[in-house]
């Protein structure tokens, strides 16, 4: 008996999404390439830096074997000053600018590699975060005070989603621009029971509606012939 899977990317599966991502590594050794389904990766040769996918730069820091360079959005400063556009606007930040000339969007462009833009916060950038927090805390300049910077992040937008909530009891609609991957996954299933609810209060609304239409209906029909027949008994 198959198992029904609920609609669109789990926390894990979009986890394991954000691996694909490239960062940047500082080999502390010398590696020969490997080929990979996503592509040949060259032979590493300290101090060179070198481009990667997430999952092989975590493998490689846990065996010390290479460095993870941080991403530029991923600082003290450049979270403060995000932090503080989430507070002064109703609206989420807008996302890094895409590269000039390039046909790909977001997740589809290196966001996390030390070249990216310090402005805004990529689509992956809670689960990569964390990621990198977790494993190569000490490549994160000011680790603890990323951490808690990355928590207020979290906690503000999670906030303006819980309003978005609101508006939709209203029958508005709500802007998304700027949501990262994991808030989209891990806001789905309650996102997704409120308008499961709205529109189950819609229907019923409608049915009540359209009841009382037809009751008024037959109230209507049944008042005109009872003029009729005292006007016939008049006559």
């Amino acid at each position: 008996m198959a198992l029904t899977l609920p609609p669109g990317l789990t926390p894990p599966e979009v986890a394991f999404l954000c691996e694909m991502e490239l960062v940047t590594v500082i080999p502390r050794q010398r590696l020969e390439g490997l080929d990979l389904l996503g592509g040949p990766i060259p032979p590493l040769q300290p101090p060179y830096r070198a481009p990667l996918p997430l999952w092989l730069a975590l493998l490689l820091k846990r065996q010390r074997r290479a460095n993870i360079l941080p991403p530029p959005w991923l600082s003290v400063p450049s979270l403060t000053q995000i932090l503080s556009l989430e507070q002064e606007s109703p609206v989420f930040s807008p996302p890094p600018p895409l590269p000039r000339n390039s046909t790909a969007s977001p997740p589809f462009v290196p966001t996390a590699t030390a070249d990216a833009s310090p402005e805004g916060l990529p689509y992956h950038w809670l689960e990569l975060g964390e990621m990198l927090l977790d494993v190569a805390a000490d490549d994160v300049p000011e680790g603890d005070n990323v951490r808690r910077l990355m928590r207020d992040l979290r906690e503000v937008r999670m906030a303006k989603v819980r309003e978005g909530v609101k508006v939709l009891e209203g029958g508005r609609e709500v802007r998304i621009n700027g949501v990262g991957g994991m808030e989209v996954a891990e806001g789905r299933a309650f996102i997704g029971g409120v308008v499961d609810g709205l529109r189950k209060i819609g229907a019923s609304k409608e049915l009540s509606r359209k009841e009382r239409e037809a009751e008024e209906r037959e109230n209507g029909i049944g008042g005109a012939d009872d003029d009729d027949e005292d006007d016939e008994m008049g006559m």
